[in-house]
């Protein structure tokens, strides 16, 4: 018989409370286990160490087993890295932020997992994307993830077109997210590029003490720009939303 995968949902940056963003069943869960797969050990640990002060951990910090799955691991290294599930034990696969295997290289193990008839186990947690259609007032009835844009300023004008019209003849909400340093970049191009009409909801720090979410037209959000207005989002991870009217 396998072990489960149990899918361990993370904070989307530094809380003020852990229990206010992570369930107490998910920590308990969390800190019973002793086999996890995630981004970045030392972050795994720290977010360990934050569940370790509500519940005991299993076993202390030196004896518990993390490895590694991000960008450079090659697919030839994911069978391992199900050894101990296969083998019979539990393991967590930890997201660095937010829920795993959505915008994150756990995917990949998820669906191998799928293979070997390991069963698969999503615990909740907080999600940016979909806090962020929640409180966006946009259409949360149909709504795609597009990942980020090119960063090449053609094509993510280019890109960015596509999708408004894309949102407009279908109805449906565009999101797709930024990094910290180009988040003013995209909002500049988001401006110069849709229509005056089209929403777009600006989505930061989501459930954190400096979260911030504003919904506007592009003409709104233009004439904030030529005002000097624009959020305090420069160093925060964004989602972006556009919905064409």
């Amino acid at each position: 018989m396998t072990g489960t995968l149990f899918l361990i949902p993370n904070t989307l940056g530094d809380t003020e409370s852990l229990s206010h963003v992570i369930p107490e069943h998910v920590q308990a869960t969390t800190a019973g286990l002793v086999n996890f797969v995630a981004e970045n050990a030392k972050t795994a640990r720290a977010f360990l160490k934050l569940v370790g002060a509500n519940y005991p951990l299993a076993r202390p910090m030196q004896e518990i087993r993390i490895s590694e799955l991000n960008v450079n691991t090659p697919p030839a290294a994911l069978k391992g890295l199900l050894e101990p599930l296969l083998a019979g034990e539990d393991a967590g696969l930890l997201s660095e932020a937010g829920v795993p295997a959505v915008a994150d290289p756990g995917a990949d193990l998820v669906r191998l997992a799928h293979q070997h008839n390991i069963p698969v186990r999503p615990l909740v947690g907080p999600s940016s994307l979909l806090l962020a259609v929640m409180a966006s007032g946009l259409n949360g009835q149909s709504f795609a993830f597009n990942g980020y844009l090119p960063t090449d300023a053609a094509l993510r004008t280019k890109r960015l077109k596509e999708l408004e019209i894309r949102s407009r003849h279908e109805k449906q909400t565009q999101l797709f997210i930024e990094t910290p340093y180009r988040n003013g970049a995209m909002l500049e191009a988001i401006t110069a590029s849709c229509h005056g009409t089209t929403l777009v909801c600006v989505a930061t720090d989501i459930s954190l003490p400096g979260e911030a979410i504003h919904t506007m037209t592009v003409a709104q959000w233009k004439s904030q720009l030529g005002a000097g207005k624009t959020p305090d989002f420069h160093k925060k991870p964004t989602v972006f939303l556009i919905l064409g009217q």
